[in-house]
């Protein structure tokens, strides 16, 4: 890792530390960064804005879009104070940011009471046989929004 990478690193670590400290989320924090210049922060904030999906990585994707003026991430870094979730890493690809750098690994969120295997186990379960209930429902207004979209000549492709 470069140096100037450590510190980006740091700043991510620091506000795990901060969020958790202060109880509005667990400890984990992100910061993106774009030609060496911090624009997007986030600590997980799940318990005090009772948001599932207020995740380190997810606050710090919205702050970077809104900073940018953009729903990609094209030349962006992120530094994250732990390896992405299932959802937060469908967030990254999602935003399409150049790499991803983490401290903490899966392993060691999950020795720390935060343990996702059952998520990435049910990724690849069919939606009938997984845990939380799921049922296809085929309606064909649903189909003629699809068919509607991919004629629409003014779409933006994302």
């Amino acid at each position: 890792m470069k140096k100037f990478q450590a510190i980006f690193m740091k700043e991510a670590i620091a506000l795990s530390r901060q969020g958790s400290n202060s109880n509005v989320g667990g400890p984990f924090g992100c910061v993106i960064v774009k030609d060496g210049i911090i624009i997007g922060k986030g600590s997980n904030m799940v318990t005090s804005s009772n948001d599932p999906t207020a995740h380190a990585e997810v606050v710090a994707i919205r702050d970077a879009c809104k900073n940018l003026n953009d729903f990609q991430l094209d030349g962006c870094e992120i530094y994250t104070s732990c390896e992405p979730c299932p959802m937060c890493l469908g967030a990254i690809y999602w935003a399409r940011p150049e790499v991803v750098y983490f401290a903490n690994s899966r392993d060691e969120a999950a020795a720390a009471g935060f343990d996702d295997a059952f998520i990435y186990d049910e990724i690849n379960v069919p939606p009938h046989d997984r845990k939380i209930r799921m049922e296809h429902v085929p309606d064909a207004e649903a189909k003629q929004v699809f068919r509607d979209w991919i004629i629409k000549p003014d779409k933006i492709d994302y």
